[in-house]
């Protein structure tokens, strides 16, 4: 399957500027091609043109064409827009189904795509149970039991540890065999050795397009995750942005959390965290950390005070900052300045918005809608109004996901500045360069060495 644009641009409803800007490329069949760039660079964009979801699904005007024919599996950046049934079987049967295959060869899919990407409940386990990373891995099934001719990958690994991100990269090239794949990453490293060619795009234009050979030598833009380079020293953020109003220290004694799913055939409890005992101090940063699925978000938001414990006890923060990790989830506003400005105005607050825009990276972007963002710019605007209020606890779930080395910079520093004035900080996370005082690390919801 082949993929063209011609001179193609795309500027979303509202924006004031172009995604992507004159874009001409073409894709063979059968070529594996990385597409990297700064967070919100077009690479999301550029995807969703070639599967045909620009002005159908996302409005915008856009000028020139895109050519791409043929059945295409794709994994989007969200992987819980991807969900549409309750049950992993059932969703990852959806796509087959809809190519109206036999009954057995469709199970013969689900099965085989469950097993490529190392999800191995039974079809009747709950997609509402599941981790995000464990989310991610369902999403790529579904695509993967299409057999597509093209395959389509947004940030495939970048909720997944090392070895696991390792094992899906395999699986993929063992499904595409001599298919057309195109992947898009900020962490791309583990990529560069299968693929065939490299795109960079900045600013929604190409600014490189050769082979793997001519990027690695190539001048690129500083805030590519370019191999061998070092995680850059997180940006200092002003005291009077993140000093806390209130500091909180958080305990937890036993603590036990239930993920419950409500269904027409009842309700099912499945324990996430089992038996926790942790003191979280002011003035540092803890991070929890396992593998996919072990319970770190179900602790992260009991430790937050935002899910009730089923055994034990937490005493829950006065004041609590929370990044989810979805972050659309969070949003409560029409525009980014109004999601930012919703909390301290509902507590009575002060905050400096323009300051706290262009702390994020995110200067001059204030009137946009937060739907409009990249996934990364997102995660900083979630960042942003989880600590525009000056939390005494700052919790966030897969904060890195999405970031370019700059953009990197400016969460880590977030994190690290705020546990210098006073502030609680624990997050979630697979990103072993995230600062960090202490690890907690979680194996299916218990607490390990």
């Amino acid at each position: 399957m082949t993929i063209g644009f011609r001179d193609f641009s795309w500027t979303p409803a509202h924006a004031r500027r172009p995604t992507l800007a004159r874009i001409d490329l073409r894709i063979a069949a059968g070529e594996r091609v990385l597409v990297v760039g700064p967070s919100g660079s077009g690479k999301s964009t550029l995807l969703h043109a070639v599967a045909g979801a620009l002005g159908t699904t996302i409005l915008g005007e856009a000028t020139g064409s895109v050519d791409a024919v043929g059945r295409l599996g794709m994994v989007t950046q969200n992987p819980s827009s991807s969900v549409v049934a309750d049950r992993i079987g059932r969703d990852v049967a959806f796509g087959p189904e809809n190519l109206g295959l036999p009954r057995k060869e469709i199970w013969r899919r689900v099965d085989a795509a469950l097993e490529a990407v190392d999800l191995r409940y039974g079809h009747d386990h709950l997609t509402s149970a599941l981790s995000g990373g464990e989310r991610h891995r369902l999403a790529l099934a579904g695509a993967l039991a299409l057999e597509p001719e093209l395959l389509l990958l947004d940030e495939p690994t970048s909720m997944l540890d090392a070895g696991l991100g390792d094992d899906v990269r395999r699986a993929v090239l063992d499904v595409v065999g001599d298919r057309t794949l195109v992947v898009v990453e900020h962490r791309f490293e583990r990529w560069l050795d299968v693929v065939d060619r490299v795109v960079a795009l900045d600013g929604g234009r190409i600014v490189f397009d050769g082979s793997v050979g001519e990027f690695r030598v190539a001048s690129v833009p500083e805030a590519l995750w370019m191999p061998g380079r070092p995680a850059p020293d997180p940006t200092v953020i002003p005291a009077e942005l993140v000093t806390p109003v209130e500091p909180a220290r958080i305990v937890a004694r036993g603590m036990a959390v239930d993920q419950v799913t409500r269904t027409l055939r009842g309700t099912v409890r499945t324990r996430a965290v089992a038996d926790l005992t942790v003191t979280l101090d002011p003035a540092t940063i803890t991070a929890l950390v396992g593998p996919s699925g072990a319970g770190k978000s179900s602790a992260l938001l009991a430790l937050a005070g935002l899910l009730d414990p089923v055994a034990g006890s937490v005493e829950p923060p006065p004041d609590v900052g929370w990044s989810p990790q979805d972050p659309e989830i969070g949003f409560v506003a029409t525009s980014v300045r109004r999601e930012i400005e919703a909390t301290p105005q509902a507590l009575g607050r002060e905050v400096d918005t323009e300051a706290l825009l262009e702390a994020v990276g995110l200067a001059g972007r204030g009137d946009e809608h937060p739907y409009r963002l990249s996934g990364g710019e997102q995660r900083r605007l979630a960042l942003a109004a989880a600590v525009a209020h000056r939390p005494g606890l700052l919790a966030m779930d897969e904060p890195t996901v999405g970031q370019d080395r700059d953009t990197w910079a400016l969460v880590a520093g977030w994190m690290v500045s705020a546990a210098r004035a006073g502030t609680t900080v624990v997050a979630a996370t697979h990103d072993p360069d995230v600062p960090r005082h202490r690890e907690l690390r979680l194996s299916h919801g218990r607490a390990v060495r």
